[in-house]
């Protein structure tokens, strides 16, 4: 019996060594859980402390160099040159100097031709060149080869040579350009390209992370990280049709033209202006949204031409003394300050003075918001637009002609700001 009495309790002894073993790791991350530590602790079998969950956050990517990966090969360099005739000093207009000095057009000592405006001097010499150059970026979109890029970029240019990020180099030709939007389409003639992938610039919000990836100062497959400050700002004085993302990732000149992508390496925006006082990226950037970037890169592509509305109205948004001598109280609207004559506009009978409220029943903003709409419009289909009179509210019924592009310049024209364009 006694023997018996023992067995049972070397079982015993066994079974409640067993639980001991079984629960102790559980009971030890319990009260390490709660801050409690025990004196094994004071040997960690490894080096590594990891950090604590609480300092983490369990959505947000240590890097971003998977997006960067996937967008950046598809990012190209550009690089344009223009000829223009050199600006000559003066005295070479003086004989007397030219005898002794020389004529720089090669004629020798003793020409007694000026020079005229243009390319030529009298007797048919030509002026001598200068070449000028540009750098910007831009986007393979396409795998045939379609390059997306700002329209400034390239604008007048002479010779567009792209370099890829691999290294690879080839001469482009211009699809087709829209200095409304500034945005162009290039092409080249490489195999195997890597083509972008794209994003939708609608989803956006203020504080989303973006990054930019272009050719500033002429560093290319530069990445820069901010957020997106604010969308659909206007001011930056790139085109009629301003409806930009603003941003803080640092863009500088060189990057007009590149990427704007989101964490996941898809493509959001053209990167195409920066607001700065000395030249240089002071946390203002702008970019061309990717869906109106895509709307009109489709159609130059397909060879359509660019139509939008027309309705003959000069426009300036509200301020405090209009709305006081109009005694107009409502917060939106835009001031009509002329009315072109013959146009669709007073046709139906609009005049200066008049606030227009609505176009096609959208509330209007401000005087940027209604060329974008007024820009949409059909030419040749029927809009209602809702005006305040003297007090009144009345609606009109418009019919939009097609805007005309102004023609280009017929020589250099002096620096300044451009005049206003009317919708």
């Amino acid at each position: 019996m006694k023997l018996l009495s023992n067995t049972k309790k070397v079982i015993h002894l066994i079974l409640i060594m067993a639980i001991v073993a079984i629960a102790a790791p559980y009971v030890i991350g319990k009260l390490n859980f709660y801050g409690i530590s025990y004196a094994a602790d004071a040997a960690p079998k490894s080096s590594t402390i990891p950090a604590s969950i609480s300092s983490l956050s369990l959505n947000a990517p240590v890097s971003y160099a998977d997006a960067v990966a996937l967008a950046a090969p598809a990012v190209v360099s550009i690089k344009t040159t223009k000829e223009i005739p050199m600006e000559l000093n003066p005295l070479f207009q003086d004989p007397f100097f030219r005898y002794f000095f020389g004529d720089p057009r090669g004629n020798g000592g003793g020409g007694d031709g000026e020079w005229n405006g243009g390319g030529r001097g009298e007797g048919g010499n030509e002026r001598p060149k200068e070449v000028l150059q540009g750098l910007g970026s831009g986007v393979i979109v396409h795998e045939k080869g379609y390059i997306l890029t700002n329209n400034h970029v390239i604008k007048e240019a002479d010779t567009v040579v792209i370099t890829l990020a691999d290294g690879r180099t080839a001469n482009a030709t211009v699809v087709g350009t829209d200095p409304d939007t500034d945005l162009a389409v290039l092409q080249i003639k490489l195999d195997k390209l890597p083509v972008i992938t794209m994003g939708a610039s609608q989803k956006l919000r203020a504080g989303d992370v973006v990054l930019a990836i272009g050719n500033p100062f002429g560093l290319d497959k530069t990445v820069t990280q901010g957020i997106v400050s604010a969308t659909e700002r206007t001011g930056a004085d790139i085109g009629i049709l301003e409806n930009l993302i603003q941003t803080d990732a640092a863009i500088n000149p060189g990057n007009s033209g590149g990427a704007l992508i989101d964490s996941f390496g898809r493509l959001v925006g053209i990167n195409t202006a920066i607001y700065s006082r000395s030249g240089g990226n002071q946390g203002i950037g702008f970019a061309i949204p990717i869906d109106q970037a895509t709307d009109v890169m489709n159609k130059l592509i397909e060879g359509k031409r660019i139509i939008r509305g027309f309705l003959g109205i000069i426009m300036q948004s509200l301020n405090k003394e209009i709305r006081d001598y109009l005694d107009y109280k409502d917060p939106d609207g835009v001031y009509i300050r002329a009315v072109v004559r013959g146009s669709p506009a007073q046709k139906a009978g609009l005049l200066p003075g008049d606030v227009i409220t609505k176009i096609n029943n959208i509330t209007i903003k401000d005087d940027r918001m209604a060329l974008r709409i007024v820009a949409g419009l059909t030419p040749g289909q029927s809009y209602p637009l809702e005006i305040f009179r003297k007090g009144d509210h009345m609606t009109f019924t418009i019919i939009p002609v097609e805007r005309k592009q102004p023609a280009p310049p017929a020589a250099k024209q002096p620096k300044g700001k451009e005049s206003e364009s009317d919708s």
